[in-house]
């Protein structure tokens, strides 16, 4: 559910120590839904459907429907910045505003212009003007660019829009090399400890707003967005995270709701736990992917072409270990070395693409043969959006207070999690362990969750694309065979290959399919398959 910024663009994806997630591969032939649907179909009746708001906007809201952004440059060659209000809270109005940051590129022609297409790159927490200044805005196909403004607007608490901030530098380096694997009661206390602290940061810089970064309210600030840009329909491009966020918006406004693409899927019925087991199970399927491709290479530091993924995988944990009895020198400026938690992340990090594998592969010889952990640590430095100057950007902030406010806490005490751990360690060996004690962070969170799991349907909605990966490590397969499911309108669109998400990714197959869709509104059809 939550996004990073590692070799060339930016993933989504979610954020191990702030909600951890899973994969499961899932292929058939056929109807690519039917698998989904059938598992769904016990849980619906259990489930709550998320109910659409009233088509008339309240009296209390007509004020920032009717705002006009004040278009500016904003230094970046070609991108203008704007902010427009909405309410803190929807219940009450009159209880103060949040001020939201937006970014738009004008299209750029040829071709009869189609609207604004926002663009969010998940997280919770990744901030969408970056994305679209530095990616989408810049590298979606010219022929996307020429006939929409490409729009971004960082949701409320994250980037630009009144982030939270919960730590300072020094204190998120602290936290970044916690044991996230307790071996005995002082570490499960120190564990403990750390979370507790992380959260009452939060609510320290954030008390109010602390209660106000749902996905719900989210996806409402962007109808005014809608709005305030001239759209009668919202056009959408949400990938992770993102795809919840659009989701969402189509449950809340069907009938406003235009060209949706939601490319590497969530499933919103799920628990907090059931997110976490599934998520976890998923990085292990795209471990063994990397350790099939890395056996066959010369310098693979896990093994050789005899190696099966199951002994890379040991060998792997091995060298956590080690790292967490011994911390391996990285000559970091600040001092740092490399941990358990630090290596772990730096792995993690590199699953999201399969274009880091090579990376991962220097990273950890240097690391396991060399005594050097620097490649790791910058792995992991990259996953966590920490800067040269040992400054942490606020995802981290803004993934725990929305994922903490969206589910109930995956776990009430770390004794819940001790019993957990064997279903953990069966979903990964590699992973399981340290997925588990990271799902214990929202327990401490000082403001109550206000969502629930929940099906999206969105009845009436025009056609939505939704797009799943089949070893995509961060949001398994089977979410998006199962959002496709609930989703009355949903046109599944499936890439078997690796990675997460799949647009602009390498596919023609899966841009051809998209492009098509955004420029003529015709969707793929359900079911359609592409490598």
């Amino acid at each position: 559910m939550y996004t990073r910024r590692i070799l060339r663009r930016t993933r989504t994806g979610a954020t191990l120590l702030a909600a951890v997630a899973l994969l499961v591969s899932g292929c058939s032939s056929g109807n690519a839904t039917s698998s989904a649907s059938s598992a769904s179909s016990a849980a619906k009746e259990e489930t709550a459907v998320l109910a659409p708001l009233p088509r008339s906007t309240p009296e209390a809201l007509t004020p920032y429907y009717e705002q006009k952004p004040a278009w500016r440059d904003c230094g970046v060659p070609g991108f203008q910045c704007a902010t427009l209000k909405a309410p803190l809270d929807y219940a009450d109005p009159s209880a103060g505003d949040i001020r939201l940051a937006l970014s738009r590129k004008k299209a750029e022609g040829p071709g009869e212009r189609l609207g604004s297409l926002l663009v969010n790159p998940g997280g919770p927490g990744a901030s969408a003007i970056d994305y679209l200044q530095s990616y989408a805005g810049i590298g979606y196909p010219k022929e996307v660019r020429a006939r929409y403004d490409m729009v971004a607007v960082d949701p409320r608490g994250v980037a630009r829009s009144e982030p939270v901030e919960c730590l300072d530098g020094p204190e998120m380096d602290a936290y970044t090399q916690t044991d996230f694997t307790p071996d005995d009661e002082k570490e499960e206390g120190a564990l403990v400890a750390a979370y507790r602290k992380f959260a009452e940061g939060c609510g320290a810089d954030a008390p109010k707003l602390l209660r106000h970064v749902s996905t719900v309210e989210a996806a409402r600030d962007m109808d005014i967005v809608r709005a305030a840009l001239g759209d009668e329909k919202l056009n959408y491009v949400g990938a992770s995270y993102g795809t919840l966020l659009g989701a969402t918006y189509a449950g809340l406004f069907p009938d406003r709701t235009g060209r949706l693409v939601l490319d590497g899927a969530l499933d919103p019925s799920l628990s907090a736990r059931q997110l976490n087991i599934e998520q976890t199970a998923g990085f292990e399927t795209a471990f063994t992917a990397f350790a099939q491709d890395c056996v066959r290479q010369s310098d693979c530091p896990l093994g050789d072409r005899n190696t099966s993924p199951g002994e890379a995988g040991r060998n792997l944990k091995e060298f956590f270990a080690k790292t967490d009895a011994q911390p391996v020198p990285t000559g970091d400026a600040d001092g740092r070395e490399l941990t358990e938690s630090l290596a772990t992340i730096g792995v993690i990090a590199a699953m999201y693409d399969e274009g880091a594998w090579p990376l991962l592969r220097k990273a950890l010889t240097a690391a396991m043969k060399e005594n050097d952990g620097s490649g790791l640590l910058a792995l992991s430095d990259s996953y966590y959006e920490r800067d040269a100057d040992g400054e942490y950007a606020n995802l981290m902030f803004a993934n725990a207070a929305v994922n903490c406010l969206d589910l109930p806490p995956a776990f009430d005490s770390p004794d819940q999690v001790g019993d957990a751990l064997p279903d953990f360690e069966k979903a990964s060996p590699v992973f399981g362990e340290g997925f588990a004690w990271s799902a214990l962070n929202c327990t401490y969170w000082p403001v109550a969750a206000t969502g629930e799991p929940q099906r999206i349907e969105a009845e009436g909605a025009a056609p939505i694309v939704v797009v799943g990966t089949t070893r995509d490590p961060a949001t398994p397969y089977r979410w998006a065979q199962a959002l496709a499911g609930q989703l009355a309108s949903a046109r599944l669109l499936t890439y078997e290959g690796d990675g997460h998400t799949a647009y602009g990714r390498g596919s023609r197959c899966i841009d051809s399919a998209i492009n098509t869709y955004l420029l003529d509104g015709t969707p793929p059809p359900d079911g359609k398959r592409c490598s």
